[in-house]
């Protein structure tokens, strides 16, 4: 009896040990994923920052580069939020999410195209492919424009069509409030209750009644 509760013991306690190390680790992935995505977020910035001081304040390819990649940038990191945030109340833009992630694989290959060519020493070279590299950007761009735009007129027309429908749905209520011919619910006189309650026991005898002078004298009964 006591080697079936120490085995018992011991199952308890391996099972805490694992549920502990499985919480811990779990813990600690998180932790690294949010620390995973200040760092991304952090750097994104960073470089949006410079692309900003590139494209404003320097003239040549190395301006162009950099408007290209920050319009590429700015027109996808737009769209994505903007699907990411519809879908929560509209599932049918799964496809379009879908559809923007296979987008975005020509977006991040022509990214690092345009990143790399930055390095480029030969500018007669990049020159050269600029035409290019501006209409895949056009390309992207617009498909990722379409995209959100399509999601925003669909969802501005869903809280369109939901503010027609509370509107209509308002001006009956106010009608039916404003009949002031129909009495409200709790106005409504209600029929008291009737109880069968017996009536109340006399407190005397009951008074002869009188007699006159025109009624018949009543002929006492025949005894035996």
């Amino acid at each position: 009896m006591e080697a079936a509760f120490i085995i018992v013991a011991l199952v308890l306690l391996f099972a805490f040990l694992g549920l502990g190390v499985y919480v811990t680790t779990k813990v600690v992935k998180a932790a690294a994923r949010g620390v995973d995505r200040t760092i991304t977020q952090a750097r994104r910035t960073v470089e949006d920052t410079t692309l900003k001081a590139r494209s404003f304040g320097q003239v040549g390819v190395t301006g162009t580069l950099a408007t290209l990649r920050l319009d590429l940038r700015n027109s996808m990191r737009a769209t994505q939020q903007a699907l990411n945030d519809g879908v929560r109340t509209d599932a049918s833009l799964k496809e379009s999410i879908g559809l923007f992630e296979r987008l975005s694989v020509h977006g991040h290959e022509l990214d690092e195209e345009l990143k790399r060519l930055e390095a480029e020493p030969d500018r007669q070279r990049i020159a050269a492919v600029l035409p290019d590299l501006r209409e895949r950007t056009a390309q992207i761009t617009q498909a990722a424009d379409s995209l959100r735009w399509a999601a925003r007129d669909r969802a501005r027309r869903f809280a369109e069509d939901d503010l027609s429908h509370l509107s209509a749905q308002i001006d009956v209520e106010s009608g039916a409030l404003r009949d002031w011919s129909r009495a409200p619910a709790d106005d409504v006189p209600q029929p008291a209750p009737t109880w069968n309650t017996p009536e109340p026991a006399a407190l005397s005898e009951p008074t002869p009644a009188p007699q006159y002078p025109w009624q018949k004298t009543r002929r006492p009964e025949a005894t035996t």
